[in-house]
This record gives structure tokens, sequence and C-alpha cells, in this order.
């Protein structure tokens, strides 16, 4: 109950503090950060969360599956089809480039082996536009380059997930993850997809039928009641969540579209409550001491890897494509590590492997400064491609007058 009244707390004060954070480089994700490690063994002592604590993979789990579901909602095939080239690159090229990147900068600064740090570039390849919503977000923001973010982010994490677990049991791990083969990842891979296309078809063709169909004030549960089951089949047959969550919504918008229309504001009201739930417990595991068992190569390659691997390996990736220099620039910085690594770290935690510790420890403290530094930065580089009225709330001007919107 702590835990819940922790939540409800930081909940409360987000919701209050929100309007100033659309504005500032005040960030609610940082609040729910920052909650966690106050209340945690580290600090107050109010709550104890270990990596090993089954509260952990739980909410990292479902935030990730609501998070992807509801981004796959934002996918418009149409639209893919006819701009697939450059979501192509970044996820054929510059996300390759960054994996390499991250495992090179690791053997050599952190000292860990070979297969631990392809390990390690794996896990933090995959980026998340949670923590940049004021850029994926805002009509204001070229289209184009919300596509690109919320697409190469969408995919990412699949594609991430099988070089993990394959990976996981090249290091040696003793947990089951380890006896992962190619052609069982395959087929986890295969039944998601199948899954999250199949499902949102056969409930829209029930949805139909003559004598079904459900009144407006339930139509936003329709979606709802497909992602729970989604979920539970996923885990009852060890199908990939992740996959399934993001083909499943964007299955959902093409086949119908008013069913997405409905579910959006509810969809986008949980995703944030598992978003803010995760980075609560994350928090937590975000002692002094996990902050001092990183070296300081560690550290350095903590540096480089959202400053310099992320930002590189996509310029290189969008060369001589018709983005202009500053929106290469915005797409470069914002490949924030989120949900997804968190995951994936807590895998390689739990796998066992030789270096499991180290490698977490890395992981943990990389994905705290991207949050920090991505979800604090969103806004005020918004505000570069002239956007007005964030979050509702309209500017105002030196008189305190409310600006009217260009």
């Amino acid at each position: 109950m702590v835990l819940v009244a922790v939540f409800g707390a930081a909940l409360l004060i987000a919701v209050l503090l929100s309007g100033l954070a659309a504005r500032t480089v005040l960030s609610t994700s940082f609040l729910f950060l920052v909650g966690g490690a106050l209340v945690s063994d580290g600090f107050l002592g109010l709550i104890h969360i270990t990596p090993e604590s089954e509260i952990v993979a739980v909410t990292a789990d479902l935030a990730l599956f609501a998070v992807l579901f509801t981004d796959g909602m934002h996918v418009s095939f149409l639209k893919l089809r006819a701009s697939w080239k450059n979501p192509a690159r970044a996820l054929g090229l510059g996300m390759p480039l960054a994996f390499v990147g991250m495992a090179l900068v690791t053997h050599y600064l952190v000292g860990l082996d070979w297969t631990t740090s392809f390990l390690i570039g794996a896990v933090l390849a995959p980026t998340d536009p949670v923590f940049a919503s004021a850029i994926v977000s805002r009509k204001e923001v070229p289209a184009k380059l919300r596509q690109l973010l919320n697409v190469e982010s969408g995919i990412n994490d699949g594609l991430a997930l099988p070089v993990v677990l394959v990976l996981i049991a090249a290091a040696g791990p003793s947990s089951g993850h380890a006896e992962a083969s190619f052609g069982k990842i395959g087929l986890e891979l295969a039944l998601g997809l199948a899954f999250g296309v199949l499902l949102p078809l056969l409930v829209n063709g029930l949805a139909r039928f003559r004598l079904l169909g459900a009144e407006p004030k339930l139509q936003p549960l329709l979606p709802l009641a497909t992602g729970i089951i989604l979920y539970a089949l996923c885990h009852l047959t060890h199908a990939n969540p992740y996959l399934a969550a993001f083909s499943a919504g964007a299955v959902i918008v093409a086949v119908s579209p008013e069913a997405k229309t409905a579910f959006e504001p509810l969809g986008e009201a949980l995703a944030e409550l598992a978003k803010f739930a995760a980075l609560l417990v994350f928090g937590a595991l975000l002692t002094p001491q996990l902050f001092g068992d990183l070296s300081f190569g560690g550290y350095v390659a903590v540096f480089l890897a959202i400053v310099l691997i992320r930002p590189a390996s996509l310029l290189l990736s969008l060369i001589g494509t018709r983005f202009d220099r500053r929106e290469k620039l915005v797409a470069a910085w914002f490949g924030p590590k989120g949900f997804a690594s968190v995951v994936y770290g807590l895998l390689v935690l739990q796998a066992g492997i030789p270096q499991g510790e180290q490698a977490f420890t890395l992981i943990a403290v990389c994905i705290a400064f991207s949050i920090i530094a991505h979800s604090s930065t969103d806004v005020p580089i918004a505000r570069l491609f002239d956007v007005d009225d964030l979050a509702g709330i309209p500017d105002k001007d030196d008189d305190g007058t409310v600006a009217r919107q260009r």
C-alpha cells in the first residue's frame, strides 16, 4: 500500500505541475523517476524494491505493451507506404550503427567482453518516443519528422529483441531465456505478428455483425478488450507481446478508424498511467550504490551513447534525404532509451550471465540520464518549430494577456 500511496501522491503532483512542465524543461517523467528514487532504500526507505522484484518486470512489461499499443494507432499505412524510405534508413542503417558503436565503446571503455558489449549495444539500440512527447505528438512539428521517430521507435523494439535473446544465450546464461534458438525466436516473433494482426481483424468482424456492436459509451472499451486479450494470449503462448501490441494498434486504425477515435483519449490516459508506474518503480532501483558501482569509463560510455553514438548514427543514415538541417539534428538528438531497454536490461540481469550485473548497471544509468536529457529538452526544441499552445495552454504575452495563436 505504501507504493500505491506514493504513486498517487506522485500522480497528483505531476498533474498539478503538468501545465508548467508543458512550457519549461520540467518533465513529469523526471518527477516520477526522482520520486521513485527518493522513496527507495537509497534515500527515505519507504519502499523496498530490487531488480529481482517481480513488480519491476511486470510494470515495465505492461508499460511497454500499453505504449506500443497506442503508438501503433498513430501509424497510417497509406502514409507509410508513401514515405517508408526514411524509417527504413533509420532502422536498416542507423540502428545497426548505434548497436555496433555502443558495443565498441562498452568494450574499450568499460572492459566488458565482446559478447556482453554487443548485448548492451542491442539493449540500448531501441528508442522511445514517450520521452520526446512534445516532438512526436504536435501537429506543428513536420509530419515526416514525427513519423520517422514514431515508426522507428515502434519497430526497433521488436527488431532488437531477437538479437538480445541470442546474445544472452551466447553469453552463457543460466535462465530459460538463454535456451532460445533462432527457430524459437522466429516463432515468437511470427506468433506475435500473427496475433497482432488476426485478433483485431476478428474483433472488427464481430463488431460488424448486424446483431452485435457496441453502444457509443462503451465503444472505447472494444480496443481495450482487444489489447487485454492480446496481452494474455501472448504470455500464454510465449509470443512476442511487443510486436503484437504495435501491429495490433496499426491494424485497428487501418480497419476501424472510428474505434481508434473512440479509444484514443482512454488509451492515451492508460498508457500515461502505465508509463508513470514503470518510471516510479524503475526510479526506486536508482540508488546511490547503483550509480557508485559504475566506473568512470562507464560514465564516459553513457555520455557518448547519448550525445554521440545515437546522433551520429542517425545523421549518417539520413544523408541524401529531404530533411533539412534542423530536422536532421532534432531527429538525431531524440533517441531516448525507454521501456524496451528497461525490459531487456532486466532480462540480462535475470539471466545470470557472468557480467550481467555490470551490464545492468551501465544500462540503468544510461536509461536514467537519457530520460532526464530528452524529456527535459523536448519542449524547448519543439518551440524551434513555432509550436504554440503546448498541452492546450495558450502562451502569454509579456503583459500577461493570452497571446493569439499564429
